[in-house]
């Protein structure tokens, strides 16, 4: 299934925005216009299943993305190393979270590095955040 047209040109022209630095432009994005413009990044739709997968194995390391989330990342969770709280993951949950195109961009790349040793591809931010998007609180 591919996404509408419009929002797609919204979804990229928001993210294209923060990244160049546009003011006000980082907190204008919602949740469904990240994984639309994830999904155009990657060239295929996301797969909530998928993104539950990367969201709770391994990948040959020591933490998964529910180490430090919870399997559910619906209520709050705790860092694996720290032991700091952390807000719910979730946007049903948590309003604020996938608002902010840098901030989204700054925590994926370090935590894919933290879970996957390499930064996730957009198919990957996709299905994550599509899993994330079918959670209720």
């Amino acid at each position: 299934m591919k996404p509408p047209v419009v929002p797609l040109v919204a979804a990229l022209a928001t993210v294209l925005a923060a990244a160049l630095g546009v003011p006000g432009a980082a907190s204008a994005a919602t949740a469904a216009e990240q994984l639309a413009a994830y999904q155009a990044a990657a060239g295929t739709p996301a797969v909530a299943e998928r993104g539950q997968r990367v969201f709770t194995v391994t990948h040959g390391r020591e933490w998964s993305c529910a180490s430090c989330h919870g399997a559910t990342p619906t209520a709050a969770g705790k860092h694996a190393s720290t032991g700091k709280a952390i807000q719910p993951l979730a946007p049903a949950a948590n309003a604020e979270r996938f608002t902010d195109p840098a901030k989204v961009e700054k925590w994926f790349r370090r935590n894919c590095n933290d879970v996957m040793g390499r930064e996730c591809t957009a198919g990957e931010k996709a299905d994550v955040l599509a899993w994330l998007l079918t959670l209720k609180p």
